[in-house]
């Protein structure tokens, strides 16, 4: 079915973005550090990596969280716009494959259950959904949780974005051995990905890597 684009709302024919919008979506670049998506050397490890290695072992990011890309996000989680998880979906599914591959197991990142109530919904779950389909990874939703409730990481500075995750995730899977590949729609400085790769390697996870739909530029 014909649709308007998810930015400008030109037709954009059978997909979520006309070609003019995706030709501006601020893709990361190939160079960039396979464990926090930063930019890396010559895509290695970056500095802050090698001198103190996060929990999670790898991170793919598609995007710059940027214009217009920022924009999506927002109108999915902050306006209920459910097609743009689907247009999100799509694009992971086409970027992220070969990487969910390495994969045994899809937890998408979970939401505390005071803000799933406010929210309706989660939309690392909506986004994740689909590459369950194509993948054919199982995805667990009830077993891993966000046990404690913490400000949205965008009201907070730097050092209290480091800090206000820890102790917010339970597991209660056994995953001796498994590889766990985490998927959510903002990563900032990742310390709540790392909190939740801790979380899911005290279970027993060999492997925790994260697939995220946008990376902010700089940890600031």
């Amino acid at each position: 079915m014909p649709q308007d684009c998810l930015v400008c709302g030109e037709s954009a024919g059978s997909d979520g973005l006309c070609a003019d919008c995706c030709d501006e979506l601020p893709r990361r670049p190939p160079t960039a550090c396979p464990v926090c998506a930063l930019p890396g050397l010559n895509g290695g490890p970056c500095a802050q990596c090698l001198r103190e290695p996060p929990d999670y072992d790898a991170t793919l990011a598609l995007f710059d969280y940027a214009f217009p890309v920022d924009r999506l996000v927002h109108a999915l989680k902050y306006g209920h716009q459910l097609s743009v998880a689907r247009y999100l979906a799509q694009e992971l599914c086409a970027v992220g494959g070969a990487f969910a591959r390495r994969a045994d197991l899809l937890v998408p990142m979970p939401l505390h259950a005071r803000r799933l109530a406010e929210r309706g919904f989660n939309q690392a779950v909506e986004i994740a959904r689909p590459l369950a389909r194509v993948s054919g990874l199982p995805m667990e939703l009830a077993r891993v949780a966000k046990v404690r409730d913490t400000p949205a990481q965008a009201t907070l500075d730097r050092e209290a974005r480091l800090r206000s995750p820890r102790g917010v995730f339970d597991c209660d899977l056994a995953l001796a051995g498994a590889r766990v590949l985490v998927v959510d729609d903002v990563m900032t400085t990742g310390a709540t990905l790392s909190a939740l790769a801790c979380c899911l390697k005290r279970q027993g996870a060999s492997w925790v890597g994260n697939l995220v739909v946008a990376r902010t530029p700089t940890p600031g």
